[in-house]
């Protein structure tokens, strides 16, 4: 624990506190402990700016607040935590409880805000939050909003075509031998009379219809917000798009799941154990053996797994990297797990220029800005 002295000597009366947030949709639980993880006090706020106002001059009132844990700084604790950081305070994100504890002392919101606050004092199961304030904020929501419209799509086409199957024979005559888009495009055109929708065949022009249209309504608007992701991502990550493999779809995950604050992992591994490629050991005796990481975020995952398949077709080193690899014996998964994690290393330095790069000979070297 590091307590900065105040130079102006306004707070050395005040006593060091810590607090924790368990937050809710409509309230937030706050708890202060002393330096020593005694609990000084719980209350409940508002999530308004009003009750964020509230609550930070609460835990104020106590002492010196010298850090904070907050349960979901992703989801309800956004708006706090954005709060909080305009304040200067230092939020740090807290896991879950453990789990053995929680079924030892129980639950309630109380108990969670001080768990929280005692692994803020000891920063222990804590991670530096994402900052939520940047242009990489502005892409993950329309990354979000782009991955909810590509769903729909695939869903509407699997719904047309599985309509088409057990439409009457009058209906499937007339688009049996149409490619994709002719059929889409036709059956948007249908113009049918609506005033006998008792009938079977009535009833399938409508529907089919009516999935034409939303197919196509849905391509547009993915279309528009490729439009909008595109130039982003080319401005925060061109060094990501020069290398092979690595495309606007990829680039932006791998964007998203940095954050606007990738200096807050500390090192190339906490960034590949982020991205659930850091193999774990599960060693045991006289076996010494790595098992499959099935944890971290697993859409950075996808992203680099797509890389490496783009990799193997294009990428002449990497296709040498697999002949040797296959010629000492491992399979194919294998060497694409290894891939994965010399990716991400890769990325890593790619997002944070000027990091200092361990090479093999231990002469640290800072990578190109």
């Amino acid at each position: 624990m590091n307590i900065k002295p105040d130079p102006t000597g306004t707070h050395q009366s005040r006593p060091p506190v810590f607090a924790g947030v368990d937050t809710h949709k409509d309230v937030h639980v706050a708890a202060v402990v002393d330096a020593t993880g005694t609990m000084l006090g719980t209350g409940s706020f508002a999530t308004t700016r009003a009750g964020y106002r509230a609550l930070l001059a609460w835990v104020r009132s106590h002492g010196e607040l010298i850090r904070i844990g907050i349960e979901g700084t992703g989801s309800y604790g956004a708006g706090l935590t954005r709060h909080l950081a305009k304040h200067d305070v230092t939020v740090l994100e807290v896991d879950r409880p453990d789990r053995s504890e929680r079924r030892r002392k129980g639950k309630d919101d109380d108990l969670d805000a001080i768990n929280a606050a005692r692994a803020a004092l000891h920063q222990r199961r804590t991670t530096i939050p994402k900052s939520k304030d940047g242009a990489v904020e502005a892409l993950r929501i329309l990354r979000v909003a782009r991955a909810q419209a590509v769903r729909e799509r695939r869903n509407t086409l699997q719904l047309l075509r599985m309509s088409i199957v057990a439409a009457p024979d009058e209906v499937r005559d007339q688009i049996r031998n149409l490619t994709r888009m002719q059929l889409i495009r036709h059956l948007a055109a249908w113009r049918p009379d609506v005033s006998n929708a008792t009938d079977p065949v009535v009833a399938y022009r409508v529907a089919l219809k009516s999935f034409g249209r939303r197919y196509l309504e849905l391509t547009d608007e993915i279309a528009d917000l490729d439009d909008l992701i595109t130039p982003i991502v080319e401005a925060l990550a061109p060094q990501l798009l020069k290398r092979v493999g690595i495309g606007i779809e990829v680039a932006g995950q791998l964007l998203v799941t940095a954050g606007d604050n990738p200096d807050r992992m500390k090192s190339e591994a906490a960034f590949a154990m982020l991205c659930g490629v850091a193999p774990l050991p599960a060693s045991s005796g006289m076996t010494h053996r790595h098992r499959l990481n099935r944890g971290g975020d697993r859409q950075a995952n996808r992203a680099l797994h797509l890389a490496v398949i783009s990799r193997l077709r294009l990428d002449p080193r990497t296709k040498a990297y697999v002949a040797k690899k296959t010629a000492e014996g491992h399979s194919k998964l294998e060497t694409i797990r290894c891939l994965k994690r010399y990716l991400a290393r890769e990325v890593y330095y790619l997002l944070n220029p000027g990091t200092e790069h361990i090479t093999p000979n231990n002469k640290p070297h800072k990578t190109a800005a």
